[in-house]
């Protein structure tokens, strides 16, 4: 079943998730139903990739205003495709959110269990990959390119929170829209770095289609390298949506040969909302 719906088609939510937990907001935003101009047309979140900062930080207000958590409660990342994580707090409100200077430095994941922050990542292909544990409130999000996710982005935050005493049982993980594997082709190079990282898994998730070309799954690497670290696969769901594949909603790095806007992955607990149950 897909976990993530849109009512509009700006915003695409983990709805099982909110419902659940009412005082939760985890999504991920479409490229439509901002301001910016071609070629980031039009709701580009992403600062680093030439667009106008005055659009960009517009389109964060009106997603801002859509899910009802201010802007300067927003904590951004420079991201760099590695596997560095942050547990943020109140000391990151703000930081990355209104303009790039200030975010958290060399930082590909987050994690909290502070209300009325709310922890955010953008991408453009790679793989958002979210995180709750419901008796602790604790929840995350990571960031997991090729590069990521073979340094063990998703298993290092679930050893982080398993060394604080959270069991990998009450762990879930929801992996969100990003390149599908018909879309995403890697050279020898990247190969030889996921056949290590993945050297114990039975089932591999790439497929050669001509010499020295294949067909990488990097939502279901990261959902075997998930498994492979403690967490049960019934905890694990995995969206459909294709970030290449489907044109009209979402940006792609490589579809859009390099010239391209940002989706923004998100997830925080309201102010005053109830943690820690069921």
């Amino acid at each position: 079943m897909e976990p993530f719906h849109t009512n509009n088609g700006t915003l695409f939510m983990i709805e099982q998730w909110m419902e659940r937990f009412p005082g939760l907001v985890a999504g991920f935003s479409s490229k439509n139903g901002g301001v910016s101009k071609p070629p980031f047309m039009s709701l580009n979140t992403g600062y680093h990739v030439g667009d106008d900062p005055n659009d960009v930080k517009r389109n964060r207000e009106i997603i801002a205003s859509m899910i009802g958590f201010p802007l300067d409660a927003w904590v951004g990342a420079e991201q760099t495709h590695g596997a560095n994580i942050v547990n943020a707090s109140r000391f990151h409100m703000g930081k990355g959110a209104g303009e790039y200077s200030t975010s958290v430095k060399d930082t590909d994941g987050f994690y909290t269990n502070e209300p009325g922050l709310l922890l955010t990542l953008c991408f453009a292909d790679c793989v958002p990959v979210y995180f709750l544990a419901p008796e602790t409130g604790k929840i995350g999000i990571a960031h997991a390119g090729w590069k990521g996710t073979v340094e063990g982005i998703g298993p290092q935050m679930v050893k982080g929170w398993k060394a604080e005493g959270i069991p990998l049982s009450k762990i879930y993980a929801v992996i969100g829209p990003s390149i599908c594997e018909k879309c995403y082709i890697v050279d020898d190079y990247v190969l030889s770095f996921v056949k290590k990282r993945l050297e114990h898994v039975e089932k591999k998730p790439y497929n050669q289609i001509s010499e020295g070309q294949y067909s990488l799954d990097l939502k279901e690497m990261n959902r075997l390298l998930l498994i492979e670290c403690g967490i049960p696969g019934e905890n694990i769901e995995i969206s459909n949506y294709c970030s290449s594949c489907e044109s009209e909603t979402f940006y792609s790095h490589r579809r859009d040969r390099g010239k391209t806007g940002r989706m923004m992955g998100f997830i925080g607990w309201r102010k005053g909302a109830e943690r820690g149950s069921n």
